[in-house]
């Protein structure tokens, strides 16, 4: 029997807004945040890859306000006050995945898009790749489904049916791509 998962957020939990410069001006629940146009937050993306060069996507939750049951990148969050962004990104990829694992910050950016009459995302958004051997455990309120692929195949697909990848997942992929993917896998190639 699996045992009960802690939920690990929630509508009332306050989010750091930030200036154009990524500094810090004030917090703010997580549902005005994302209201209407939505409020400049940071956030972190992080693609975790195994030791074939596969990434893990998963499928929001249906549960999720914004782009339920769409597929985006590993895991994706916020940090808490007083809290890193890169200690932030270990404590989500484990509590939304089950996984532990060493993460790199590649990059950062800003973006907003917004999903329909529902809300928004804006957010300044730091971008970490990372690798595990470990096999992920999907938290059922974050994670409809979980799948590795191989970064061609992703390209392909992205390309094929846009409209089932999250916004943000398609502008870091891209970044990530023609960036950084490169270096990414030979560092996870020597490590292995």
């Amino acid at each position: 029997m699996t045992a009960l998962r802690q939920s690990v957020s929630s509508p009332s939990e306050a989010l750091i807004l930030v200036d154009d410069n990524d500094a810090e001006i004030g917090v703010c629940s997580k549902q005005a945040c994302h209201a209407g146009d939505g409020l400049l937050h940071r956030a972190f993306s992080a693609f975790l890859f195994n030791p074939k060069g596969e990434l893990l996507l998963q499928q929001r939750s249906e549960h999720k306000p914004l782009w339920p049951g769409y597929w985006a990148n590993s895991c994706c969050s916020h940090p808490r006050e007083g809290e890193t962004i890169e200690a932030a990104a270990r404590r989500r990829v484990s509590e939304e995945l089950g996984l532990d694992c060493d993460m790199e910050f590649l990059y950062k950016f800003k973006y907003h898009a917004r999903f329909g009459d529902v809300g928004s995302e804006h957010e300044y958004c730091s971008v970490f790749a990372g690798f595990s051997t470990g096999q992920p455990s999907a938290h059922p309120e974050e994670i409809a489904d979980l799948r590795w692929i191989a970064p061609a195949q992703l390209t392909a697909e992205i390309a094929a049916s846009p409209e089932r990848f999250t916004p943000w997942l398609k502008l870091e992929w891209e970044v990530l791509c023609r960036d950084y993917l490169d270096d990414v896998l030979k560092k996870q190639e020597r490590a292995s």
